[in-house]
């Protein structure tokens, strides 16, 4: 019989600071590669000759890959060790990169993408994983300065599209150099020392019966369905439904300006983004987890409603940088709540939650593309608002429950 997990001893000094270099690393590659397609929206569908309809489905396909990859990566990570499912990963997602770059048919770049979304799940799951081990004594701090790189990716990635669209570079060539940039950083991912996340066991003095180790193992079988996970699956869920639909949409919202003024609208959303979370890992751990992460939320519910509503084009745009400023810390922060609640289960914990929240992204978007024709762009980003407000809900329901 086995008894609970044991945490291995943390590692500490040099390693630790290469480690958590390489997570930022894997996280700001997959903010670029996340944005580089919203951000080539209006290109892509004018190249591939497809509406918001063909985008919708193609978001379908490619978050319900991410879902699955970010809990398949976790379950994997706890059985085989994090190193190889970073790696391979990263070298898949470069070389799937490189061949979408390359074809001409819709149905094959669509298709090219599943594998590589799966892959970018499994690093989504397994950096937090990564950090969550790495930092056990300031989670808050740690995961907001991880996803911030996150976030410097998006960021980049609309206002390079934008620029280099100007200067007539085509979507084709963007696509080739980041495959050969993730494929650069499996390489330092293979060479990096780290934790390597399995889920250590160790043997237990014999059960005085049955019933009770029975009851030790449970928890850990079912761990996706405690009451705390399931609300914080909530809760990053429509959090995640309320950023994957303003960052998918938001340059076909503001089709009717420039792409240039398009693209920078959701350039200042993550840039919003990227100085929230480092305005979070600045002072989060110095405050409750909870509290921060439920007025982020309605903050960013409120402001997202005010943006949408405004009818002066440049105040709307920058009212984006101000609901991403309000978005920024709250994802961070839901993962260090349950990093906190189960501190021995960083993999398994971050692969449930990721996926959970990745279920956001697979409705959202490709609902928008579905409806825009129908019901209007304006009417769908209010509803992710509305979103926001429900994760902020979710968050109050996980507060209550012990």
């Amino acid at each position: 019989m086995r008894s609970p997990t044991f945490t291995p001893a943390p590692v500490s000094g040099r390693p630790r600071l290469v480690a958590a270099a390489l997570a930022c690393a894997l996280y700001l590659q997959l903010g670029w590669v996340v944005l580089l397609v919203p951000s080539l929206v209006l290109r892509l569908e004018s190249g591939f000759r497809q509406s918001d309809a063909g985008f919708g489905f193609l978001y379908f396909a490619w978050w319900s890959a991410y879902a699955l990859g970010a809990l398949a990566g976790g379950w994997v990570t706890e059985r085989i060790g994090r190193r190889p499912v970073l790696v391979l990963s990263f070298l898949a997602g470069g070389l799937l990169l490189l061949a979408q770059g390359a074809v001409t048919d819709w149905w094959v770049f669509l298709l090219l993408g599943i594998p590589r979304s799966f892959g970018s799940g499994a690093v989504d799951s397994g950096g937090t994983a990564l950090m969550l081990d790495l930092y056990p004594e300031g989670r808050g701090r740690a995961l907001n300065t991880a996803h911030f790189f996150f976030a410097v990716g998006a960021t980049a990635a609309p206002f390079v599209v934008g620029a280099l669209d100007g200067a007539g570079v085509a979507w084709q060539a963007l696509m080739t150099a980041s495959g050969v940039a993730l494929v650069l950083v499996g390489l330092a991912a293979a060479i990096t020392p780290m934790p390597d996340g399995r889920h250590h066991r160790m043997a237990a003095a014999p059960a005085v019966s049955a019933a009770p180790a029975v009851a030790a193992q449970r928890p850990e079988r079912r761990l996706a369905f405690r009451l705390p996970i399931l609300a914080l699956a909530l809760a990053i869920g429509c959090y995640i439904g309320t950023e994957t639909g303003v960052s998918s949409w938001l340059v076909r919202f503001f089709a009717d300006a420039p792409l240039v003024v398009a693209t920078g609208a959701l350039g200042l959303f993550w840039g919003g983004l990227m100085l929230g979370r480092l305005a979070s890992a600045a002072f989060s751990d110095r405050f409750n987890h909870l509290t921060l992460a439920i007025g982020a939320a309605v903050l960013a519910g409120c402001s997202l409603a005010v943006a949408v509503l405004m009818p002066v084009l440049p105040v709307s745009v920058a009212l984006f940088g101000v609901v991403g400023f309000a978005c920024g810390p709250v994802y961070p922060l839901i993962m260090a709540l349950a990093g906190e609640r189960y501190p021995d289960r960083a993999a398994a914990v971050s692969g449930v939650l990721t996926s959970a929240s990745v279920i956001g992204s697979v409705v959202v978007p490709p609902l928008m593309g579905f409806l825009s024709a129908a019901v209007g762009m304006e009417a769908l980003m209010l509803a992710t608002a509305a979103m926001s407000a429900a994760c902020a809900g979710a968050l109050v329901l996980n507060g209550r429950l012990k």
